[in-house]
């Protein structure tokens, strides 16, 4: 075989050797880039939940809880919530109404950032609280107030979890873990269940700084809501003892321009429900 017949058939196998290998980066690099695409990353995740569960702008709705122990009934609570997103960080503020029962009537608790206060017309004053505080039942004030939780912890995926929602369901989901970026929120870890498709938040346990889990939620009942499917129930088990249950119903949702001026606290005293 001459030296031109081989160099001739040698180029000619490199060539193919060099096809072939750049064939196979291309897929490496494509199927690769498809795995990237096909799941958000964590935080993403949970932003997207929060778009789920929260509309984009000023918005009122009806709040009924209901707290059962055994069963039955134990107490009940009718409050109105305004919400409005904070154009600085995109967080909301919220003002809660008090409705019923009777003795709650006309109470007011202000969410501006990281404070909360609860005003009381009898006594004409605004206390400090935290978002811990118990509102009723197994609910806190955190847990009624709009809460982008994007904003507020940080998200690890932890798995792609088949579960059974609080409708009994099953549900592929992406379970998340929230580590609370600032100790002054309302709860230190959760343990986030979101759909796959559709980022609906299925399920959340809620930890205090020492581990302790505090309660169980099932979010439920999705319903079209200020333009989109959004959960319009809540139910909480108590983390010790689950026969203490609360059911947060939420319905009369409406677009609301909620004027600046009910999110300062130095106005709770001149708030009048229109």
């Amino acid at each position: 075989m001459s030296n031109a017949s081989s160099r001739s058939r040698f180029a000619s196998l490199s060539r193919r050797a060099l096809t072939s290998l750049s064939l196979t980066c291309v897929l490496f690099l494509c199927g690769g880039m498809q795995a990237a695409w096909a799941v958000p990353n964590a935080q993403e995740i949970l932003a997207l939940s929060d778009e789920v569960r929260n509309p984009g702008k000023s918005f009122s709705l009806k709040v009924d809880l209901v707290g059962y122990k055994q069963g039955k009934a134990d107490e009940s609570s009718t409050l109105i919530l305004y919400s409005r997103a904070d154009p600085t960080r995109g967080q909301f503020r919220s003002l809660l109404r008090y409705v019923s029962p009777e003795r709650d009537a006309g109470k007011l608790t202000l969410k501006s950032g990281k404070d909360l206060w609860v005003y009381d017309p009898n006594g004409k004053a605004s206390i400090p609280i935290s978002p811990q505080q118990r509102l009723l039942g197994q609910a806190s004030n955190g847990d009624v107030m709009t809460v982008n939780w994007a904003l507020d912890y940080d998200a690890t995926l932890v798995a792609e979890d088949t579960i059974v929602d609080g409708e009994r369901q099953s549900r592929e989901t992406y379970k998340l873990r929230l580590t609370a970026r600032r100790p002054d929120v309302s709860y230190s870890a959760i343990d986030l269940w979101v759909d796959r498709q559709g980022y609906r938040t299925r399920k959340a346990l809620f930890y205090a700084s020492s581990g302790e889990l505090l309660k169980t939620a099932y979010y439920r009942r999705y319903q079209q809501a200020l333009g989109r499917d959004r959960p319009t129930e809540t139910v909480i088990i108590d983390g010790l003892n689950a026969q203490w249950v609360t059911v947060m119903r939420w319905s009369d949702f409406a677009w609301r321009n909620v004027p600046e001026a009910w999110l300062q606290r130095d106005y709770l005293p001149r708030f009048r429900a229109e």
